[in-house]
């Protein structure tokens, strides 16, 4: 069984993030390491706020699920999660990223990019394109963050989207478990600023 890491709005969004670990655990599909990250300092530099979560947070994490609300994309602890989750350091490396779309984003899109996912998550979709304009992945999902976003357009990074309603515990495992798979080999866009503001 997977250490999964759930990165998401505490204010808004802590019923999800309650009713998903009740839900991995009862179909016994992961363990949750989640901790609040939401005592770190302002004061740090980008470097010293990726290094604590990296090696203090998610240190016992392989996979971090996203959880994705009206205000998500604002937060700047959910911007710094899903950093330290792709970046990989020396002691602890990188995380395979799966996000969630709440029922709150009114959001049916999903993005499907390991082997298999197509066909196992989706089997109902016989037609799939490629998206390759930040536009077009902005206006399925408006609430994404943005480092989301640069992800699902780079070529190799490996993220997965999936909508609240089309969840069930087969589903879920195949996505863990081909995010856990992946995760090595997954080459993440770090290139944006980490966020130092909520908005």
């Amino acid at each position: 069984m997977h250490r999964v890491f759930i990165s998401y709005h505490h204010d808004n969004d802590q019923w999800y993030k309650n009713e998903l670990v009740k839900f991995g655990k009862d179909n016994n599909i992961f363990e949750d390491w989640s901790v609040d990250t939401g005592d770190i300092s302002d004061d740090l530099t980008d470097e010293q706020i990726r290094v604590k979560i990296r090696d203090e947070y998610l240190k016992e994490s392989s996979v971090t699920i996203v959880l994705v609300g009206t205000e998500t994309k604002h937060r700047k602890h959910v911007d710094w999660e899903i950093y330290s989750s792709m970046f990989d350091g020396k002691i602890n490396k990188k995380s395979g990223i799966i996000v969630i779309n709440l029922p709150s984003v009114n959001c049916d899109y999903y993005t499907a990019s390991h082997k298999g996912e197509k066909e196992y998550v989706f089997p109902e979709n016989t037609k799939w394109c490629t998206i390759t304009e930040r536009e077009e992945f902005e206006r399925r999902y408006p609430y994404m963050p943005d480092r989301i976003i640069d992800n699902l357009l780079k070529t190799g990074a490996h993220v997965s989207v999936i909508p609240w309603n089309k969840l069930n515990a087969d589903k879920l495992q195949y996505m863990i478990d081909r995010a856990y798979e992946d995760r090595a080999n997954c080459d993440y866009d770090l290139s944006r600023p980490m966020r130092r503001r909520n908005s």
